[in-house]
């Protein structure tokens, strides 16, 4: 004699298909409980608002004299510099962030909900957006005070801050890789750092590229740090104002070859920092 069992049902999906409209809608509200952790984190706060300016007025006071004979002129090429650099620092939050929210099993909560799988990734970078473009307008705002004067219109300063984000929204994804991978917040800042260092000082932000040994200028040139700082000086300053030996004469080509690079980094470490998500998550 055999006893016939009913088939039991398919469990719920916990995390229901959600539409586009309320993807986006999701993930401005966690790029909002991001931007206001900031209040809660000081140190994050002085690093991103504090640390630059700190930078300015130490290279500028300290070894413009010495590199250009002229603070005034040092801080004029090396303004659009410095906001290049803090820019690639300010992306290491967006992986610092990701990995505590991690580790505190944070992720784990918000899949329990009814919410894009890509939302919490999603609001870490707009959030990154945000401050991104706080600093550089912070940035912008200290050095006129210092004496830089911007010499093209209103319109080219509003793309060199728009390419300054596109890179920063590109650069992002290696942030984001870095926290997915790294096992804790310390590890994700050390590499971050460590690699971000010789990438940044490799370049053209302090100094001029042919004040370098001849060796080293090629690698200089080629570091997309170097062409965006270069393009941000172009839009920014212009060739008029300045000895053109300090610029390049036109914003095109390196613009160009930033939105290039910029493209290839999102090419390739969007797909792997999200395939590196789901392998953790």
């Amino acid at each position: 004699m055999t006893t016939a069992t009913a088939a039991r049902p398919a469990p719920a999906e916990l995390s229901p298909r959600v539409g586009v409209g309320e993807g986006i809608r999701q993930t401005m509200t966690l790029a909002w409980r991001t931007i206001v952790q900031v209040r809660h984190n000081p140190w994050e706060l002085g690093d991103f608002s504090i640390q630059p300016i700190m930078f300015v007025l130490l290279f500028t006071y300290v070894f413009g004299g010495a590199i250009a004979g002229s603070t005034g002129e040092y801080l004029t090429f090396a303004l659009p510099g410095i906001i290049v650099m803090n820019m690639l620092f300010i992306t290491m939050y967006v992986g610092t962030g990701l990995n505590i929210d991690l580790t505190k099993g944070v992720f784990d909560r918000l899949r329990s909900l009814p919410i894009a799988r890509w939302a919490p990734m999603a609001g870490r970078i707009i959030a990154d957006q945000v401050k991104q473009a706080w600093s550089i307008l912070l940035l912008l705002a200290i050095g006129m005070v210092l004496g830089f004067r911007i010499g093209t219109d209103v319109w080219s300063v509003l793309a060199a801050i728009g390419l300054l984000l596109v890179f920063a929204l590109a650069f992002s994804w290696v942030s984001v890789l870095v926290g997915v991978v790294a096992k804790d917040p310390e590890k994700v800042q050390l590499f971050g750092f460590t690699a971000l260092f010789p990438v940044t000082f490799v370049s053209n932000v302090f100094a001029p590229t042919n004040t370098m040994p001849s060796w080293l200028q090629p690698i200089v040139e080629a570091n997309p740090v170097t062409i965006l700082a270069d393009a941000c000086r172009a839009l920014m300053v212009g060739d008029d104002t300045i000895d053109t030996e300090w610029y390049v004469e036109s914003a095109t080509g390196p613009a160009v070859q930033s939105l290039i690079w910029a493209a290839a980094i999102a090419a390739v470490f969007a797909p792997l920092s999200v395939w590196a998500l789901r392998r953790r998550v």
